[in-house]
C-alpha cells in the first residue's frame, strides 16, 4: 500500500508500524511538500457512521492543541472507505520502545520525560479534552529528547462505536487504564493522571505496576491491588518519590492529583530541590593550609609617667568618678610654695626702683 496517494494529495512512503486500531505511515504532503504521518483505520471502524462522526469531532478538537509537547494533527479525511489521519512527523521513537531497549531510565532523565508527558496532556486538559489512552506507546521521544503526545481522541471516538453498551466498553490500554475506566465509567483529567503515574512506574522502575496475562485480570488488579512501592525494587527512589508515585496510583480520583499540569508541577519541584546542592563539611586544614603567623605588634610608646623611676610613682586613685595623680599634685603645691615666697621680695625691688 505504499504507492497509495489517498485524496489526491497524501503519498504513502515508509509504513512505520501498525497496532490493533491503525496503521502508521510516513507520507509526502505533495500540496505543502513536506513530510507527514498518516494513521489509517482498520476497516471496521471507518464502516461506522456513529464512529466516523465522532472520529471527525475528535480529530477537529486534537487539531486546535497546539503545544510543544503534543503531536499536532493536519487534516482528516476518508478515502477509499477507509478512514486516516494526518499528523505531524516525529522523528525518533516511542517510549515504549525506548523502555523496551535500555530499561529503566536514570531518575533525572525519567522525570524529565514525564514533565514533558505532563504539560503537553495538561495543555489539553486545560482546553477541555481528555486523552483516554495514556501510554508510553502513544508518547514519541526524538533524539534530543523531546517528548510528544499523540493520539488524542481517538479512544473517545471508540467508545462510540456501540454507544448503548457503553458501560461494557473498557476505555484505554489495559496495562494503563486507571480503576474507573477499568469499570467501565467515563475518563477524567484524573484517569489521564493515573495513567501518567504508571507511565512514570514504568520509567523508573523498569516494569508494569501489574502484570497479568489478560485484560480482565488487569482491571482487576487496577481496581483492587495496591502496587508494590517502588523504592523496594529501586532502592535509588527517595521517600519523596515513591509517596508522589503511590499518590498518583490511587484508587480514588480525589486522592490523586487533579490535574496532569498539577502532577508535573510536583515533580518539577522535587527535581529542584534535588538539584540544590548540599553544604560541604567544613576540612580539617593541612599543615600546607594553616594560616601563616601574623607579624608581632609594636610596643605602645610609654607615656612620661612610665618612665619615672619605681620610687617616684604614686598610685593612681579614684575618688568621686575623678582620677587624681598624686605626684603631679604635690610638684605643683611645691611651685606654688616657691613662688609665693619669692612675691615680697620682688615687691621690694618694686619699689625700691620709684625712690
Amino acid at each position: 500500500m505504499t504507492s497509495t496517494l489517498l485524496n489526491k494529495r497524501y503519498q504513502l512512503e515508509e509504513r512505520l508500524g501498525s497496532g490493533g486500531m491503525a496503521v502508521i505511515y510516513k507520507a509526502r504532503d505533495l500540496m505543502l511538500e513536506r513530510t507527514v504521518a498518516i494513521k489509517i483505520l482498520r476497516k471496521d471502524y471507518s464502516n461506522d457512521p456513529a464512529f466516523r462522526e465522532r472520529f471527525r469531532q475528535e480529530a477537529k478538537a486534537a487539531a486546535n492543541l497546539a503545544h510543544p509537547n503534543i503531536v499536532t494533527v493536519h487534516d482528516f479525511g476518508i478515502d477509499q472507505g477507509r478512514i486516516f489521519i494526518v499528523m505531524e512527523f516525529v522523528p525518533g521513537a516511542t517510549l515504549k520502545e525506548l523502555i523496551e531497549k535500555r530499561g529503566r531510565f536514570s531518575i533525572d532523565s525519567g522525570i524529565s520525560l514525564l514533565v514533558q508527558a505532563c504539560a503537553g496532556v495538561g495543555y489539553a486538559h486545560r482546553a477541555g479534552l481528555v486523552h483516554c489512552d495514556v501510554k508510553p506507546q502513544n508518547m514519541l521521544v526524538t533524539p534530543d529528547r523531546r517528548l510528544k503526545v499523540t493520539d488524542f481522541g481517538i479512544a473517545r471516538a471508540l467508545a462510540s462505536i456501540r454507544p448503548e453498551e457503553r458501560t461494557q466498553i473498557v476505555w484505554g490500554s489495559p496495562q494503563y487504564f486507571s480503576p474507573e475506566q477499568a469499570s467501565g465509567k467515563s475518563p477524567s483529567p484524573a484517569s489521564d493522571v493515573y495513567s501518567l503515574g504508571v507511565v512514570l512506574y514504568e520509567v523508573l522502575v523498569g516494569q508494569l505496576p501489574f502484570i497479568a496475562d489478560n485484560g480482565n485480570e488487569l482491571a482487576r488488579m487496577h481496581r483492587e491491588m495496591t502496587p508494590r512501592p517502588p523504592r523496594e525494587i529501586r532502592p535509588t527512589i527517595s521517600e519523596n518519590l515513591n509517596r508522589i508515585i503511590l499518590k498518583v496510583l490511587s484508587k480514588e480520583p480525589a486522592a490523586r492529583y487533579r490535574t496532569a499540569d498539577q502532577l508535573g508541577r510536583v515533580l518539577i519541584t522535587f527535581s529542584k530541590q534535588k538539584e540544590q546542592p548540599q553544604a560541604p563539611e567544613r576540612a580539617i586544614p593541612t599543615p600546607q593550609q594553616q594560616p601563616a603567623p601574623q607579624p608581632a605588634r609594636p610596643a605602645p610608646i610609654p607615656t612620661p609617667l612610665t618612665t619615672l623611676p619605681p620610687t617616684l610613682r604614686a598610685p593612681i586613685l579614684r575618688r568621686d568618678g575623678l582620677d587624681i595623680d598624686w605626684a603631679t599634685a604635690f610638684l605643683g603645691l611645691i611651685t606654688l610654695i616657691s613662688v609665693s615666697g619669692l612675691a615680697p621680695f620682688w615687691l621690694w625691688i618694686y619699689f625700691s626702683a620709684l625712690r
